[in-house]
């Protein structure tokens, strides 16, 4: 069982998340991840990256409570925001509809988007630190 340690001081947005992925499963790769909930998710799958072949792996994430403030509502928004802003690359539809959950309560921050993602690989343990 491999672990790795996602050190939530390395990144205060989005886009930091994914460059700290990138600096922890991505070294044996001469490619980068996106920024793309889709590619986490395959990334836990454990086809590529410094995480491939594990039969399982451990998350241990330091400063847990600051990343789920961090990935949380004003992210999200931002992160809905920019999508309504590339109709061409996004369902538009979808794009509100998450914005105007997200905005009344009923939607899931980024964060919590991330930690249904871990949850739905029964191969990976999260370990939340402070």
């Amino acid at each position: 069982m491999k672990t790795f340690v996602i050190d939530g001081n390395r990144f205060a947005d989005i886009a930091g998340f994914y460059r700290e992925l990138n600096r922890l499963f991505m070294t044996s790769e001469d490619w980068q991840l996106g920024e793309s909930l889709d590619a986490f998710d395959d990334l836990l799958y454990g086809g590529f990256g410094d995480a491939a072949g594990e039969p399982a792996i451990i998350l241990r994430w330091h400063q847990f409570e600051k990343s789920r403030i961090d990935l949380g509502l004003d992210a999200t928004r931002d992160y809905y925001l920019k999508k309504l802003q590339q109709p061409q690359r996004y369902h538009m539809e979808t794009a509100r509809r998450n914005l105007q959950e997200l905005e009344s309560g009923a939607g899931k921050t980024y964060f919590e988007l991330l930690l249904q993602i871990i949850a739905d690989h029964p191969n990976v343990t999260l370990v939340p630190e402070p």
